[in-house]
């Protein structure tokens, strides 16, 4: 029997080359806007603060205001 995981959000595991499903989905919400990403189209995420992002400035922008806030 296979457990469908279309339109369920995952959760991950990351790491510095990848990421690690702990629990299955198809997506994930980006930690600051709150977008569905796809698995597929996940490229940015920080592994300190274990939080996906939909694109590379919103990453950016993210560790910047960790390191602000510190």
């Amino acid at each position: 029997m296979l457990i469908a995981s279309r339109n369920r959000l995952a959760t991950l595991q990351y790491g510095p080359n990848g990421f690690r499903i702990v629990s299955p989905g198809d997506h994930v919400l980006c930690a600051v806007t709150g977008a569905a990403i796809g698995l597929e189209e996940l490229r940015y995420w920080s592994v300190a603060r274990q939080e996906p992002y939909a694109t590379a400035a919103i990453s950016v922008q993210a560790a910047l205001d960790d390191i602000r806030s510190a």
